[in-house]
């Protein structure tokens, strides 16, 4: 048994989509422009409300999703042991928590490194981040596309991945990366995927394929904890022995 880890960061992980709070940021300034120059105190009521969006996206990216994921990674009860897969691990949010976990198993990361879907995203972010949290040991990063995952069959105890599914172009690719997350699994290793979409089809799918104790749920925590990333679709499953 592993001991618990806290979900405080030593890295720099940067911002999920960095093109949404942009976004949210600049017509709230539209907003506030248009306000002034109409003088009507109506206006303010939506600035407001984008205001508390964006306040609550932020909060989500760089505070939420470690909470839960802290949470749903002790509930795995890892020996510290395993081999651990992230299928889009970004600059390390659930990798190196996952990797901290550990004692001789190994957590392993592949993605595609693009900085559309996480802001400063780069293998060489991740890797300093590693350092910084102490588990460069126990951690290899790769390049890959998740719809042709660079392993062999059978080579991970768990297989996650966190808000990158979506990132993938149609439901035949997310099909296809949902193949390829069971085929690296060995027989009776645990597949999770959280993501803002495609769920649903995710779960049929694994259905289909015949894995074992296939759940659709929430991240789950306090929502005033984690954000919107307790409200996460998660898709959980069992690869038959």
């Amino acid at each position: 048994m592993t001991e618990r880890v806290t979900p405080r960061r030593h890295g720099s992980y940067g911002i999920d989509a960095p093109y949404a709070p942009a976004f949210i940021a600049v017509m709230t300034v539209v907003v506030l422009v248009m306000a002034i120059i109409s003088g009507h105190w109506q206006t303010f009521v939506p600035i407001t409300f984008m205001l508390a969006v964006l306040g609550f996206y932020l909060h989500s990216t760089l505070r939420g999703k470690f909470v839960v994921w802290a949470d749903l990674l002790d509930q795995l009860h890892l020996r510290g042991d395993e081999r651990i897969l992230d299928m889009g691990c970004g600059r390390g949010a659930v990798l190196l928590m996952a990797a901290q976990r550990l004692t001789t198993g190994r957590a392993t990361g592949v993605d595609l490194w693009r900085s559309v879907d996480q802001s400063g995203n780069s293998l060489e972010a991740t890797r300093r981040n590693a350092i910084a949290e102490g588990v460069a040991d126990r951690v290899e990063l790769h390049t890959g596309d998740m719809t042709a995952l660079p392993f062999a069959d059978s080579s991970f105890d768990v297989v996650l991945s966190s808000l990158a599914f979506h990132n993938i172009r149609g439901n035949a690719g997310r099909a296809k990366a949902v193949s390829e997350a069971v085929r690296v699994l060995r027989p009776g290793g645990r597949l999770l995927i959280a993501d803002v979409r495609g769920t649903r089809r995710h779960e049929l799918h694994l259905r289909e394929i015949g894995m074992n104790e296939v759940a659709r749920r929430r991240l789950g925590g306090s929502f005033w904890r984690g954000g919107a990333a307790a409200l996460t679709p998660l898709v959980t499953a069992t690869k038959p022995a």
